[in-house]
């Protein structure tokens, strides 16, 4: 039994439990060793050398494929199937797990997000070189080579750990990923691991260490070992996940995608604590009626002057609510206050979130998806199904570029283009994700100042009703232009594959007017009226909105009678051949955004709010730039 703690340190240890008891028992760290480790962190104490040790492993097949390999000796299988290093027990004593001292501190050798993984290689005085011996890459010199670069940007897949932080903005909130120090890198898989990791952010140096503790006893000479897969349970899963260490014949997995089944909606329902309204009556439109309107938007507030409308700080004395924030009681207020108009409508988050995007989309397009959405799979539910399709598409000779989204970030946040099979499996680790078919044959736009590049379209539309079914497209819609041409290469140059440019500090925007771009665009492209173009456009949108809301909440939009809506539709253009084989545009639909920023909107047409709001609660649309799709 440990000796008691003098005060001072008892009270410092009380603090360490009480800044960490949280983190450490989701980690499922003992409490048997807090008290070690609480020492261990605040000394800075790295002691696991003398308990382990790192062995090169010979493997006799190795001295026969020499003379094969010769020319691809450039990395090492490490950690695979066929490790060529492992750590084993040094002490003569052995560890034993009820001994509280049996905890140990791994370093981090390398932390960053993955956007800053080139410049950092390129930059970081040794951080190349010590990567390229720590991944068994040929690295010589001094001078960062672009090879070793490639190839380290290659292998860190199969070495990455990864964590997030809890609080701070979007950006802070970004997956951060972190390699473990050559001990903690060296620890290889196995179903049965010998040890447990986790990473965890001490808080009062703010750093983050992982945290290595035996599982069972241990003798001298025995593996340490951990589970890459640790918590997965379903074994096609746990082989999914490990492919990139030791790949599995995925082919016998169908890569059809059908719809989820009824309990996926039920349960986004209950995650999102959405009640649903009760039936009412629609309000009973009245012309001359001022509507009274509780925003918390300023450009609401700046943008709507129209006479029917005035503004009131009482939320309880409107007649028209436009939030910001998602509303949650929808039973509450049908039942208490049915007449009040909303600028939302239940289970919209079936269009406004990524995965169920892709899901609903299938009542348009079955399993492989409509024309107009890009394939799209979820990772956390479809990877098997995912990791066969992608395995055929290579075998076919077919483009396999690929970009991960976070389901419910925008801006570009965490969204990676990569045609590498290992870096999109560990993507599932850092935060929830869908993988959609990267467009590889684009539709570009010459820029004089530039050359062709992508570029990205955005359409507002406005829901009046689901029943009957009202959709209008605001007339005007806007443009995003990547900065650098465009090519499949260096999928990691943001300005290159991304066309959000607003957000990114020192970065151009180019900006040009709707008017201007249709005549560009056909004057580059003469067989391609925009009129046309723009027709497919709003017909892919037509089919979007019967899909979401062709079944009843919460498998569908609710039809609430009292909801409007609002949404901003980004998307992108194709080249496609028809089944004629002739050469066409086809709409790609990016994602569909709730209560989108409207500044340019705002700025560039002063009018655009009082179209909206005479649009959506007057039903007048003669007098606004609309067009009824639906």
């Amino acid at each position: 039994m440990a000796d008691p703690l003098p005060p001072q340190q008892d009270e410092d240890y009380s603090q360490f439990v009480a800044l960490h008891r949280a983190a450490l028992t989701a980690s499922g760290v003992p409490p048997i060793y807090w008290e070690s480790l609480h020492r261990k962190l605040r000394g800075e104490i790295f002691d696991a050398g003398e308990t382990f040790g790192i062995m090169q492993v010979e493997e006799a097949e190795e001295e026969e494929e020499e003379e094969e390999e010769e020319e691809d000796h450039k990395k090492k299988r490490n950690p695979g199937n066929e490790p060529t290093f492992k750590v084993i027990v040094t002490n003569e004593s052995g560890l034993r797990a009820s001994d509280p001292g049996s905890i140990f501190l791994i370093d981090h050798a390398w932390t960053y997000r993955v956007e800053h993984a080139r410049p950092q290689l390129l930059r970081v005085p040794g951080l190349l070189h010590r990567m390229a011996n720590l991944m068994g890459v040929a690295f010589h010199g001094e001078v960062p080579d672009e090879g070793a670069v490639e190839e380290v940007l290659k292998e860190m897949w199969k070495y990455n750990q990864t964590y997030r932080l809890s609080q701070g903005s979007a950006e802070e909130k970004v997956p951060v990923w972190y390699i473990m120090d050559e001990f903690g890198s060296r620890i290889q898989h196995s179903d049965e691991p010998t040890a447990g990791t986790a990473p965890l952010l001490y808080i009062p140096q703010q750093m983050t260490y992982t945290l290595l503790w035996p599982l069972r006893d241990l003798e001298d000479g025995e593996e340490v070992s951990r589970d890459y897969t640790y918590g997965e349970t379903d074994p096609l899963i746990r082989s999914s996940l490990l492919f990139p260490w030791r790949p599995v014949d995925l082919n016998h997995v169908s890569c059809h995608t059908p719809e989820p089944p009824d309990a996926y909606y039920q349960g986004i329902l209950d995650e999102n604590k959405e009640s649903l309204p009760v039936p009412i009556e629609p309000p009973l439109p009245d012309k001359s009626k001022i509507f009274k309107v509780f925003t918390d938007m300023q450009q609401v507030l700046g943008g709507v002057n129209h006479p029917r409308f005035r503004f009131t700080d009482s939320e309880r004395d409107a007649d028209v609510l436009f939030n910001f924030s998602h509303i949650k009681d929808y039973k509450r207020l049908s039942v208490e206050r049915p007449h009040v108009l909303l600028n939302q409508f239940p289970c919209e988050s079936l269009l406004t979130v990524k995965d169920c995007l892709a899901s609903v989309a299938r009542r348009a397009g079955g399993p492989e998806g409509p024309k107009w959405l890009p394939r799209t799979f979820n990772l956390k539910t479809e990877l098997p199904q995912f990791i066969s399709y992608f395995k055929q598409r290579e075998q076919r000779g077919e483009d396999n570029h690929w970009i991960c989204k976070p389901w419910n970030l925008a801006r570009s946040l965490d969204t990676h283009v990569t045609s590498s099979l290992p870096y999109i499996i560990r993507q599932r680790e850092s935060s929830p994700k869908v993988v959609s078919k990267y467009i590889e044959d684009p539709v570009l736009f010459r820029r004089d100042d530039v050359g062709m590049v992508k570029f990205d379209i955005r359409y507002v539309v406005l829901l009046r009703s689901l029943r009957p079914l009202k959709l209008f497209a605001y007339n005007v819609f806007w443009l995003r232009f990547a900065n650098r041409p465009f090519a499949l290469n260096e999928l990691d140059d943001y300005e290159k594959h991304f066309t959000v440019m607003n957000y990114a500090p020192n970065v151009e925007l180019k900006q040009i007017h709707c008017e201007e771009f249709v005549a560009l665009f056909e004057a580059q492209n003469p067989a391609f009226p925009w009129s046309s173009v723009q027709e497919n456009i709003f017909k892919s949108f037509g089919e979007l909105f019967q899909a979401a809301s062709s079944r009843p909440a919460p498998y569908g939009i609710c039809d609430y009678p009292s909801s409007r809506a609002m949404y901003a539709i980004d998307l992108m253009l194709k080249w496609d051949t028809d089944s004629e084989g002739k050469r066409v545009i086809q709409p790609q639909i990016l994602e569909v955004n709730f209560n989108p920023d409207c500044a340019r909107a705002c700025k560039y047409h002063p009018s655009f709010f009082n179209d909206v709001f005479s649009t959506l609660y007057l039903d007048e649309t003669e007098n606004c730039p609309v067009t009824r799709i639906l």
